[in-house]
């Protein structure tokens, strides 16, 4: 363990194995970070935040600080944070909002600099979170999303699997997994080059393209596309995940313009 001698950290804090802590960074009491992470300097952590092992935090980056909410009258919660995390300069990760919870970041996610993590996030693992990126309170992030720079997300939106999201995208509704978003929360298209880098089986990538076709492509309403979509014979894994996702979304899916353009 190596920790700066102008760096403060509580007594109270618990540090693993090969832990180094640069200089100016301010650790409080209540934190608890993993075997191997690294702090750059001038980091400030928060009580509550519990940290696994192999991140890496560079400088600047704020974690655990209170939410950003009106309401919030110093109710005790926190912010859990997996490993191998790559968190670059200047990053704001909020604790959660809500008595008892906390704001989570899974596994192997680059969240690049000036990007922002609001209060009761839920972020998977394998997330590509460009420069500048804004997520309000109670968004859900799921696993090996791509989301450009300057892209933000509404309070309680759920982005998809695989979903990859243009810079500058106003994301204020449910981003269907496995799709492109651009622009004013407008469907493209699929994650095509997502897709074909992944491991999945060719029927689920066939089965995943027709999905999109039937919700994007005939021009129907939500629920008879969704009978349309569950004819289809001997679903795959992903295609019932891409049904269980339409069926629980609260805020609606994002929109393609393209349909338009298609004759129902």
């Amino acid at each position: 363990m190596k920790i700066h001698k102008t760096a403060i950290v509580s007594k109270k804090a618990k540090l693993g194995k090969n832990v180094k802590i640069g200089p100016w960074c301010v650790i409080e009491a209540g934190v608890a970070i993993g075997d191997n992470t690294k702090i750059w300097q001038n980091v400030y952590i928060a009580g509550g935040t519990v940290m696994g092992k192999d991140n890496v935090i560079h400088m600047g980056a704020a974690l655990g600080h209170e939410p950003q909410h009106l309401l919030y009258k110093k109710e005790k919660t926190g912010l859990v944070i997996g490993d191998r995390n790559i968190i670059r300069e200047y990053v704001t990760i909020h604790r959660a909002f809500v008595p008892g919870e906390n704001t989570r970041i899974g596994n192997d996610n680059y969240i690049m600099g000036l990007a922002h993590v609001g209060h009761d996030c839920r972020i998977a693992n394998g997330l590509i979170m460009c420069n500048g990126v804004l997520l309000a309170g109670h968004v859900t992030v799921e696993d090996n999303v791509f989301i450009g720079g300057g892209a933000a997300a509404h309070q309680f939106v759920t982005i998809g699997t695989m979903a990859m999201i243009g810079g500058l995208t106003k994301v204020n509704q449910d981003v269907l997994p496995y799709t492109l978003i651009e622009g004013k929360a407008e469907v493209r298209g699929l994650n095509v080059v997502g897709i074909r880098r992944s491991d999945l089986s060719e029927k689920a990538k066939a089965q995943i393209k027709e999905i999109y076709r039937i919700i994007y492509r005939l021009g129907l309403n939500t629920t008879n596309a969704l009978k349309e979509v569950k004819k289809i014979p001997n679903l795959t894994k992903e295609a019932l995940y891409m049904i269980r996702f339409i069926e629980k979304s609260k805020r609606g899916l994002c929109k393609s313009q393209a349909i338009k353009y298609v004759k129902s």
